[in-house]
């Protein structure tokens, strides 16, 4: 079972319409791909990286899967305040200790949100259309409180709108006669967000009272400079990750402004090109810098993955 790299929907502002398009909600959470093979189970998200220790709720897949085998697609959330939270979920994913991960999961439930099927019962199911996949996916999973299926509207507009009153992420747009490429991404699925969201380098913090208070955010231009942002101090970290991140930063942190410009920032502590973390935020301002920026949670993805497209 080698891991794959899923779909991705590209970034629209327009919603499409017509018979041939159906909306899901975009869940705010993690990408999951599912490899049963009738007796082992493996987790990886879409970067490839393993995380079936982190999900252990999934790993009975007989008593929620019809088939002998099978590669599964999903997103896996957790709950705040009766929302879809990134962090929260972000909680369980960067678990690495055994012990931890079994205590985590009465204190930070999770739910896999399932919505397509790539493979099953020996046969590669990629080159169907996906409202045929969707007929396989029904027949072939059951429904508990931690596996649901993602349900499928035919009123695009409507939904983004309900998503909107919610405070949830957005839609994605699929084309019901999509075929499923691997490590693909094209235009038969569409993502409209409510906000917009990256993952930026930590290039620097601020301090008040000796403990991180915001943080310094940039992105790599084409030739490998680290252009600045923006800055972010508000959003769902509690005052107990900000002493984990001033704890964390003491190894990293160097003298010379790691940013292409300067940049003024008053009690700054530079730091070396290493932490990366999720931010929303509305739009981009002329200047280039991010519009009301939020920090979402710390994640693990490579700074050489951060880029100014």
């Amino acid at each position: 079972m080698k891991p794959i790299k899923p779909f991705e929907p590209i970034l629209t502002d327009v919603i499409p319409k017509g018979d041939q398009w159906i909306a899901q909600v975009k869940w705010d959470g993690t990408r999951i791909i599912t490899y049963y093979d009738g007796d082992k189970t493996l987790l990886f998200n879409r970067k490839k990286n393993e995380r079936t220790q982190q999900y252990p709720e999934l790993l009975q897949t007989s008593s929620y899967i019809r088939l002998k085998n099978c590669i599964l697609d999903g997103e896996v959330i957790a709950f705040q305040d009766g929302k879809p939270s990134f962090y929260e979920v972000m909680k369980r994913d960067r678990v690495r200790n055994v012990a931890r991960v079994n205590r985590l999961q009465e204190e930070v439930p999770i739910t896999y949100m399932i919505f397509d099927i790539l493979y099953a019962d020996d046969q590669w199911l990629l080159d169907k259309p996906l409202h045929e996949r969707q007929c396989i996916l029904q027949e072939s999973i059951i429904e508990n409180e931690v596996i649901r299926l993602v349900e499928s509207f035919s009123d695009t507009d409507g939904l983004f709108k309900v998503c909107e009153e919610h405070h949830l992420e957005g839609i994605v747009c699929k084309d019901l006669e999509s075929t499923y490429v691997l490590d693909g991404k094209d235009a038969r699925w569409r993502k409209r967000k409510k906000e917009q969201d990256l993952i930026a380098v930590v290039g620097g913090v601020t301090l008040k009272n000796k403990t991180v208070h915001s943080l310094h955010l940039g992105l790599f231009d084409k030739v490998g400079n680290l252009i600045y942002i923006g800055s972010a101090g508000s959003g769902k970290l509690t005052a107990k990750d900000w002493r984990a991140i001033t704890k964390a930063i003491e190894e990293i942190v160097i003298k010379d402004n790691p940013f292409f410009h300067s940049i003024d920032v008053k009690d700054g502590v530079w730091l070396r090109p290493a932490l990366t973390v999720k931010i929303s935020f509305l739009e981009w301002t002329d200047g280039r810098t991010l519009r009301h920026p939020v920090i979402e949670s710390f994640v693990t993805v490579p700074i050489e993955e951060c880029k100014l497209e």
